[in-house]
């Protein structure tokens, strides 16, 4: 039970057999979570360092669970406050970190490619919790092990990632990550949110929301990334619900069940409509549930460790 690769920087660098070991992995791990003692000493002798360079809540949160699940020592390390803020490097920050022995990193920066940058400096297994608009792949991972957890399988399924698409890491781990387990992937939102040159990825394209939710039976709803924005891309977020958020009457006008996600955060009334959100349609609840058994099965498996322990 290994990893083809020592680090997970991004699904790109996946081998399909990667993830179905994660996915089986997290099979497991998902047990474990359900039983009265939801922890294994399986990294009782591991410490690892969660570095977080952007503002992070639920990812943060999961991966310090899956951690302490596994009983590994987590050393917990935000940017604001730190000599991050008197000019100290990323490598210098990282390197003073490892020198207390820490033996796994996660990391999630503003900058792309931050976390390919840090593999080429240290030893140590770096997991990408995400990294500027480029690849967030544990959300990928998670978001595909709750689809198959629903559906039964991935390979073959019409799926659609509706909204943000140029700003989002999300949006492109999402793309990577189905493709290779075999799924049918469409992208939809208005023309200004999607990069030129998409269908380059194997995705199919859609503009009319409506269109793109009667081709699919999963829709993965990504919130407006207003932050990463330099300049107004859309009239107002009123235009945008009115046109490209997903309400329940939309739904109910296709005449079939559809299986709903979201990352998160959720924008309420903007994206998405409470009544959808919250419907036996959603699987956004799922997701954070499934995030820290796929969490604990990333880390246990880069960890090298070949027994569980339990």
């Amino acid at each position: 039970m290994s990893l083809s690769v020592k680090h997970l920087l991004g699904i790109k660098e996946l081998q399909t057999q990667d993830i179905e070991l994660i996915f089986r992995t997290a099979d497991t791990f998902k047990q474990v979570l359900q039983r009265q003692i939801k922890k294994v000493p399986a990294l009782r002798d591991t410490t690892v360092a969660n570095i977080f360079f952007e503002n992070s809540t639920r990812t943060r949160i999961s991966f310090e669970l899956a951690e302490k699940r596994l009983s590994a020592d987590t050393i917990n390390f935000a940017a604001s406050g730190s000599s991050v803020s008197k000019g100290e490097t990323l490598i210098d920050t990282v390197n003073n970190i490892l020198a207390m022995k820490v033996d796994m990193v996660v990391m999630r920066h503003s900058a792309s490619g931050a976390p390919w940058f840090l593999a080429n400096h240290i030893d140590a297994s770096i997991i990408n919790a995400g990294d500027g608009t480029n690849e967030h792949p544990t959300q990928a991972l998670l978001d595909a092990f709750s689809i198959r957890e629903r559906l039964g399988d991935i390979k073959g399924k019409r799926i659609t990632i509706i909204g943000d698409i140029m700003h989002s890491r999300v949006a492109l781990s999402n793309i990577f990550c189905l493709k290779k387990l075999g799924a049918e992937v469409m992208v939809a939102g208005p023309p200004t949110l999607i990069p030129k040159h998409i269908q380059d990825l194997g995705v199919k394209v859609e503009y009319d929301v409506k269109k793109a939710l009667e081709w699919a039976e999963v829709a993965n709803v990504l919130r407006i990334q207003l932050e990463r924005q330099h300049k107004p891309l859309f009239s107002t977020l009123r235009e945008y619900a009115l046109y490209y958020g997903i309400n329940k009457s939309m739904l109910d006008s296709l005449n079939k069940e559809m299986v709903i996600m979201h990352p998160g955060p959720i924008n309420r009334g903007v994206e998405i409509n409470s009544d959808v959100a919250d419907s036996k349609n959603s699987i956004i609840l799922d997701q954070v549930e499934n995030g820290v058994a796929i969490r604990m099965a990333v880390i246990y498996l880069l960890s090298g460790k070949g027994d569980l322990g339990e």
